[in-house]
């Protein structure tokens, strides 16, 4: 006997709709989107338990023909496709005619239709895939859907779906890209009896972003209108100052359809490359509109990934587009060009390469040194050998004093002459002019109790700072406004990272305290616009920001109100941290409380402590050597890179040639 088995129709529907409904919002981005395909211009959708149990879809279309009825439910049934060439150039929403027959088969589905040309409407009710009633019913022209106990017959399928709140969310966020995606349609989203979002439809885009992210992200964005190469790019980008931690905030549709394009994000990006800190990305609303012949929508079954005949024509409208955005409404007014010379080059110019060399800002002019004749750069020119003499020590930079033009970088030569000849060394003539380098005449400051000032000599060696006897560690400076020198035994030089040293401590303190008693309480609330997962996984996880000092309230419409901080991060990063935070939350991997507390320690450690390259005093540099001293199990970032390194005094004196 054969194993090989032809699935009866039941199983094989069951095993299909798998691929197009996976939650509630699968089965409302279907409806939605065929609503829109049947021109509607006003659309309701509301839902109860996240649609687990109830979904209805309203829109006021054309309606379904009653002989039609029946067929819209059979697999592979569509209005809008009939032959191979129409694949080439598929301009609606929906076309595969699989999206009726998958969710009538794992639901209770009733459809109320009527059409312009018919007087009475018709209702029909199908459960399972299976036909329960098919009768007259009185209704305005166009089309209800309703949706009753997704996966009841696949209890399976219906232990993976996630919290009401969740799935509610998930829903809630279709809705709102789809309003994004027309804003000449009229959408209003019912959550549990409470009306979610009411789009005005009136044609404007800029009136569905307020109406979805709220005045703060509205108020916030530049508007874009550009054409290159047969590609329209219009809609809104933001300013820089409102950059964001993470890109959740960037919107693009192609030909009406929400997508996500990695050519469309890489090519923003780059515009905004220099405009905004590295680590940050901008938001966007962009609409592309294209040849429909240029785009093949057919390569994923929610249709969200699209493939394009040729990248690089999508690549370089969009990024001239937000490129010329940000020209034409850049405040500092930095970027002036005569007779839009620079712009008239981008539209001509259709690649990455031309673009960077027409915006590339131009540097400070290179100063040319003036070389002067070889016998003044002598380090031999006003020494004389004589008797051995104690061998003077080279100072410490911030020490030297240029009393004239000559080469600042005679008094390392002659050092290095001296370092060589070990047996020699010089005095002066009596009638020799004042040494080249002197000490500036500034007053010493005052002594703390646990510094050791040394009185600046001749031969003094560089001032030390702090000196703990117990380990022999001196304090000798900073390197590049970033990494901390320190002196360990005469016969060891460390180099510190101040940050991520400074980041570790934090996080171990934040650790051991629980951040509970770091709470301050902000002078006035932040609010935080969130998309609506990041809005999802902060709702459903408010303590974990308490642990962490944050109290944080849900504000609605995709929105916290934070009240109180932990006193190491400033008001301006707060709504950065509850971004990342949420971020976070929404793309774990799991739901272990202990990993994600963790991260938010590492997050509020990374951004209070100090930075490179900001300007710190010696004292707050000698309390971290301190605490590092104190604590030898700090030895890494909480990110996992070292915080220090060590160099012996033979490897540098192997490097000089000493060893």
């Amino acid at each position: 006997m054969g194993v090989i088995n032809v699935l009866d129709k039941h199983v094989a529907e069951l095993i299909a709709a798998g691929e197009v409904v996976e939650r509630p919002a699968s089965v409302i981005k279907e409806l939605v989107e065929n609503a829109i395909d049947a021109g509607a211009k006003h659309i309701t959708v509301e839902i109860k338990n996240g649609g687990t149990t109830f979904m209805r879809v309203t829109d006021d279309g054309c309606g379904f023909l009653r002989e039609d009825v029946k067929l819209a439910f059979l697999r592979h049934a569509t209005s809008k496709v009939r032959e191979q060439d129409d694949l080439d150039h598929i301009a609606t929403l929906g076309f595969r005619g699989e999206a009726l027959a998958s969710i009538s088969a794992v639901s209770r589905l009733q459809l109320i239709t009527k059409s312009a040309k018919e007087d009475t409407g018709t209702s029909y009710i199908i459960e399972g895939g299976e036909e329960k009633s098919f009768d007259d019913a009185g209704c305005p022209v166009g089309t209800t859907f309703v949706i009753r106990d997704l996966f009841y017959n696949i209890p399976a399928r219906a232990k993976f779906l996630k919290k009401d709140v969740s799935e509610g969310n998930t829903v809630s966020n279709i809705v709102d890209k789809t309003a994004l995606s027309h804003p000449e349609i009229a959408f209003t989203f019912v959550r549990d009896g409470k009306q979610a979002l009411k789009t005005f439809g009136d044609g404007k885009l800029l009136s569905a972003i307020y109406a979805v992210f709220g005045r703060e992200f509205a108020t916030s964005l530049i508007p874009v209108d550009y054409q290159l190469d047969g590609i329209t790019v219009s809609g809104y980008v933001s300013k820089p100052v409102n950059s964001r931690p993470n890109r959740n905030m960037q919107n693009f549709f192609i030909n009406g359809r929400y997508v996500k394009s990695r050519t469309a994000m890489a090519a923003l990006e780059e515009a905004f490359k220099g405009s905004i800190m590295v680590g940050k990305f901008p938001s966007c609303v962009l609409n592309l509109s294209l040849p429909f012949e240029a785009i093949d929508v057919n390569v994923h079954p929610s249709k969200i990934e699209v493939r394009f005949i040729n990248e690089r024509p999508v690549f370089d409208a969009v990024y001239h587009a937000a490129k010329s955005a940000l020209l034409k409404h850049d405040d500092r007014k930095q970027a002036h060009f005569k007779d839009d010379s620079a712009l008239h080059e981008i539209r001509r110019s259709s690649t990455f390469n031309n673009a960077q060399a027409v915006f590339r800002k131009p540097g400070p002019p290179k100063v040319q040194p003036q070389i002067k004749p070889k016998d003044e750069f002598n380090p031999f020119s006003d020494i004389e050998f004589s008797k051995p003499n104690p061998k003077p020590k080279l100072q410490p930079l911030d020490d030297l004093h240029l009393t004239d033009n000559k080469n600042p970088f005679d008094v390392y030569s002659k050092q290095a002459v001296k370092n060589t000849k070990r047996e020699e060394s010089y005095s002066k003539p009596q009638n020799q002019a004042l040494p080249l380098i002197q000490k500036p005449d500034t007053p010493k400051p005052k002594p703390k109790a646990e510094e050791i000032v040394v009185t600046e000599k001749p031969n003094s060696e560089p001032v030390v700072l702090y000196e703990q006897q117990k380990d022999e560690l001196k304090y000798v400076g900073e390197l590049f406004d970033t990494y901390i020198i320190v002196e360990k035994n005469q016969y060891e030089m460390l180099l510190i990272d101040k940050h991520a040293a400074h980041e570790r401590i934090i996080y171990e303190k934040l650790k051991a305290e629980k951040a509970g008693s770091s709470a301050q309480l902000l002078l006035t609330p932040i609010t935080v616009t969130l998309g609506k997962s990041e809005y999802d996984a902060a709702i459903n996880h408010l303590d974990m920001f308490s642990d962490c000092s944050f109290e944080v309230e849900d504000f609605g419409n995709s929105t916290l109100l934070v009240r109180s901080a932990p006193q190491y991060i400033e008001a301006a990063e707060v709504a950065d941290c509850i971004t990342e935070m949420a971020d976070y939350i929404s793309m774990g991997k799991n739901d272990i409380f202990t990993e994600k507390m963790d991260w938010f320690y590492h997050n509020v450690a990374c951004r209070s402590a100090i930075k490179a390259g900001h300007k710190n005093s010696a004292q707050e540099l000698i309390d971290i050597v301190k605490t590092l001293e104190e604590n030898p199990q700090i030895r890494y970032c909480p990110h996992g890179r070292p915080i220090c390194i060590v160099m012996k005094k033979s490897e540098i004196e192997r490097q000089f040639g000493r060893a």
